[in-house]
Order: structure tokens, then C-alpha cells, then sequence
């Protein structure tokens, strides 16, 4: 029995960069139960068996993205689209079109705002000008760790001034005590967030499904979702349930500071067909770009020398109680300090399959210890592609100085110490096509321009090595029989295709489970 069978494909083996000697593959009960040619295929159609002939186009294992936030990133990524502003200008005028079509007490949304932006200037609501006098604005910045909102909303939030947080946050404050707009961190963040009006649920579980079946058509089968509240899960229950889900997803919920483990224990396996909590996300530090990872050294303006945790040592007492309960964790680690210290802590784990995520500036000596001690590496290469500079003259290259920009992403090293090395996307913090994130560690240019030079061309990966990041180090199959039926086929060779070409490849056919999410018009 069958019910998908692929025809004249070209079928890729990630982990050789070789194809197999098949050009069929059938699928049935979500997993692939026969390769081979046409001839001995053809029995196994049945009337209801989806048939489709692939013209010769290449079929990998489903991409997955090692790192990614669909939910919650429905929500931060409404309003405009400010990730193509380069100067104040481009900004404001983007804000001021936003601001003429909103409706009467609406509030402005606005995501992907580059700190770069503004240049030598405090980022500030004061420094984007008038534009934003009188309306109440929510404006997140690419990191998504952190906030501007226009002095309106902070009014209708009721901030007026600093405040205390359990976890590192701040709301920024001028000399008067006088908040700025700049809100550092989620617990700063949400105070204005949470005043805001928000979507309906039916609103909202459309907008997830838009998102997911955007990711579909970009070729991913899968995401390692780095989210998964209970609401969070209830959408995708209700999405599952409705046959609305295109991706498969491993969902790792948040644990804070002050959070107690045991209901995050409990949840562990819950799930549906495609869709499973398998994991706990933590955070170690901030970002680089706002002064809140957690470095060895300070940054040029003497901050990023905080722990995100208060008593990083609590900390080593959640990892512990995660790793005796056969949890694998994610934690949250940009700055060398924090890396370091979350290496130290699974030096006395037992369970493995915990991972580090981003990773931004590395020291030498701690780039074998992930090898050592099991460590996965969650990369997303684009981060530096897009929001930093090979001349270091960006804000996060500036911040840290001339020795640990030169340390950025250091994927290459990782991969031929022999850590397991996931890329991923970090979407909405970059975007989510996985053929991008791909592209984007094999050149290490911004997207935008592919005539800039290269940060750090010595951790470039090669082609298979990008290809293996998002299927096989994923968690993938490799096209045999047995495996589960997630499958991207790609016009061409992704092997074969030139860096900068790659990103542009068309995505033929996704497969999830058996089932085709998306699938070429002329296909």
C-alpha cells in the first residue's frame, strides 16, 4: 500500500553528499516503506495514491530549523516591518506611513527595528522624532530582547519611571528618571506589551497558521520551537487537531528564574501527530546588542557583566533537576561567560542532548569542551550575516571590540572540534527560509547586499556541512526505509548550487508525515 509515490527524483543522502541509486521513493503511514526504480514501485499504487512526478528535481531529507519561535513570533512579527530601515530616515518614514494607516486610538506595531539604525544616537523614542508624538507604539527590536515604546504607550502603560525585576531587566531611565522608551529584556518589555490590545484567539491561531504554512512553502518540516506555554500548546492542539499543522515541531517551554521545574517536568511528551514537548528552554544571559549578555570582560560601555539569572548558582540547581528527570535542555548562551558557565554545569550531566543556543563570541579553550561533554551547538550563521559587519563598525562588532568580534559564530571551529553542530533561524529574529540560513553559512554575507565582504570567512561551512546542520544534526532521517516521511525537494543540487544562488533555489515539494504541505503550481 502507498499513499505518496515520488517519481523520477534524485533522491540525497545528507550525510555522504552522494544520491542514491533510486530514483522513486514511496511513502505510507507517515514513513517511507520503499525505494527503488519505477518498475518496482508501481505496484504498490493504489487508487488513492497521491502520484508525482518529480521531472528529475532533488529530494533531501525534510529541513529542519534547529531553532526557531512560530507562536509567539505570530504575534511579535504584526504591524510593520521595520527590518529594512538602514538609517533614522528610512525609519521614520516607514513609522509615519504605519502611523497614517492606523484607525483612531489603534496602537502601532512595528518588529525587526535594527539598533544599527541609529547609529551613534541613544535609541531612544526621543531620537526617532515627532513621528510617534501622540500614539501609542510598540516597536521590537530584531533581538526581540528588547523594546522602544513611544512615550503614549508608556503612559497608557503606566510606566513612569524604573523599575525592579526579579530577572536582569530594565526600563531605561534619562538623568531625570525619566523612562526613554528603551525597555531591556522580556519583564520590561511585556509591562507595555501587556497594555496593548490584543488579537482574538480565532485571530491569533490563523496567524500561527499562516506563519507555519509559510514555512512550509520555504521547504521546512520541521522546527525545534523554543517556546510552548500551555497556551502556546493549546493553539497547536487546535491546529494539530484540525489538520492545520504543517511542521513537525519539538517544543522546549521556558523556565525562569523562580519558575519551579515539577510542571515543566510533567509536561515532557505531551503532544499530538505532530507536535511534542521534549525539552525545557533557560536563559544564561541576554543579547550583546543591548548590554545584557553576560561576558567575561565588559563591553565597551562597561555593561554585560550580569548573569540573566540573579544567583547563576540556582541555575546549576534546575539543570540538575532537569538532568535527573531525563530532560534535555536549551540554554540561552551569547556571551563567553555564560557559555562558559553553562559548559561548567553539564560537566556533571548525565542525560544527553543538552544544547547550548547562539553562541556568539567564543574563546579558544572552551571550543572543545562541546565535543567533550556531549554539548550541541544551536547556531544561526544568518545573525551575523545580517546584523553585523566584517569591517566591525556594526553595534554588536563595536560593543565587544576588535579580538571578540573576530570570535563571532564560530561554526567552523565547532564543526571540526566535533560538536554536534543545528543551525537554525531564530525566526522572527532572522527569516525562517532554511535555504537562507543555509546560504548564509556558506558565504557570511548580509543577504541584502552579497557584494559585502565576508565576517569571518574562515567559519564558513561547506555545502554538505550546511546541508547536515539543518537535516541529520536535526534530528532527520536519511531516506531509507523505515524513516519518517519528511521530505523537501529542491529544484536543483543544493550541493552544487553556488552560495550565493542558493538561497533563490525553488522549493518543489514539502512533505510532512506522508502528507504534501506544499507543492509547486506547475508540480
Amino acid at each position: 500500500m502507498s499513499d505518496l509515490v515520488l517519481l523520477n527524483a534524485r533522491l540525497l543522502d545528507p550525510v555522504t553528499g552522494r544520491f542514491l541509486p533510486h530514483g522513486a521513493l514511496v511513502a505510507h503511514g507517515g514513513e517511507i516503506v520503499a525505494v527503488g526504480d519505477e518498475f518496482s514501485v508501481r505496484p504498490l499504487i493504489r487508487p488513492a495514491t497521491t502520484v508525482i512526478d518529480l521531472r528529475d528535481a532533488v529530494v533531501t531529507p525534510g529541513l529542519i530549523d534547529g531553532h526557531c519561535h512560530p507562536v509567539s513570533g505570530a504575534d511579535l512579527t504584526r504591524g510593520a516591518d521595520l527590518s529594512a530601515c538602514t538609517d533614522l530616515p528610512a525609519l521614520r518614514a516607514e513609522l509615519d506611513r504605519a502611523r497614517r494607516a492606523l484607525a483612531p486610538g489603534e496602537w502601532l506595531h512595528g518588529w525587526g527595528l535594527d539598533p544599527n539604525v541609529f547609529g551613534d544616537l541613544p535609541i531612544s523614542a526621543d531620537t526617532v522624532g515627532p513621528v510617534l508624538d501622540g500614539v501609542p507604539a510598540v516597536l521590537r527590536l530584531f533581538d526581540a530582547h528588547s523594546t522602544l515604546a513611544s512615550h503614549r504607550a508608556l503612559e497608557l502603560a503606566g510606566v513612569t519611571g524604573p523599575r525592579r525585576f526579579a530577572e536582569q531587566a530594565e526600563v531605561v531611565c534619562d538623568e531625570r528618571g525619566r523612562p526613554t522608551g528603551l525597555l531591556l529584556e522580556e519583564p520590561a518589555s511585556m509591562l507595555v506589551e501587556d497594555a496593548a490590545p490584543k488579537p482574538t484567539g480565532e485571530q491569533f491561531r490563523a496567524r500561527v497558521a499562516e506563519v507555519l504554512r509559510g514555512m512550509a512553502a520555504a521547504g521546512l518540516t520541521g522546527g525545534h520551537m523554543m517556546e510552548g506555554d500551555v497556551a502556546e500548546r493549546a493553539v497547536l492542539r487546535e491546529l494539530d487537531e484540525r489538520g492545520e499543522l504543517p511542521l513537525r515541531l519539538r517544543l522546549a517551554p521556558w523556565c525562569r528564574p523562580g519558575d519551579g521545574v515539577g510542571e515543566l517536568i510533567a509536561a515532557q511528551g505531551e503532544g499530538g501527530a505532530l507536535w511534542r514537548v521534549d525539552g525545557v528552554k533557560l536563559f544564561m544571559d541576554g543579547t550583546i546588542d543591548n548590554g545584557t549578555a553576560w561576558l567575561e570582560k565588559p563591553d565597551c560601555h562597561g555593561e554585560s557583566v550580569h548573569a540573566y539569572w540573579p544567583d547563576p548558582l540556582l541555575f546549576r540547581k534546575v539543570i540538575g533537576e532537569l538532568d535527573a528527570a531525563g530532560v534535555p535542555t536549551a540554554t540561552h548562551a551569547i556571551g563567553d561567560a555564560a557559555v562558559r558557565f553553562v559548559l561548567e554545569t553539564h560537566e556533571k550531566s548525565r542525560k544527553i542532548g543538552h544544547r547550548i543556543e547562539h553562541i556568539e563570541t567564543l574563546p579558544d579553550d572552551l571550543v572543545p569542551r562541546f565535543a567533550e561533554l556531549g554539548v550541541t551547538a544551536s547556531m544561526q550563521p544568518t545573525h551575523c550575516c545580517e546584523f553585523t559587519r566584517a569591517d566591525h563598525t556594526d553595534n554588536w562588532s563595536r560593543r565587544l571590540g576588535e579580538d571578540r568580534a573576530a570570535r563571532a559564530w564560530r561554526c567552523r571551529d565547532l564543526w571540526e572540534a566535533g560538536a554536534t553542530v543545528v543551525l537554525g533561524s531564530d525566526w522572527p529574529i532572522a527569516p525562517y527560509p532554511p535555504l537562507g540560513v543555509m546560504a548564509g553559512a556558506r558565504h557570511r554575507r548580509p543577504a541584502r547586499d552579497l557584494t559585502q565582504p565576508p565576517h569571518g570567512p574562515d567559519q564558513a561551512l561547506t555545502p554538505l556541512q550546511a546541508l547536515r546542520g539543518m537535516t541529520v544534526n536535526a534530528g532527520s532521517g536519511r531516506l531509507a526505509v523505515g524513516d519518517r516521511a519528511d521530505l523537501t525537494v529542491l529544484a536543483d543540487d543544493p550541493l552544487r548550487v553556488s552560495d550565493q544562488d542558493l538561497a533563490a533555489l525553488p522549493v518543489r515539494l514539502t512533505v510532512t508525515g506522508g502528507r504534501v504541505v506544499h507543492r509547486a503550481a506547475d508540480l
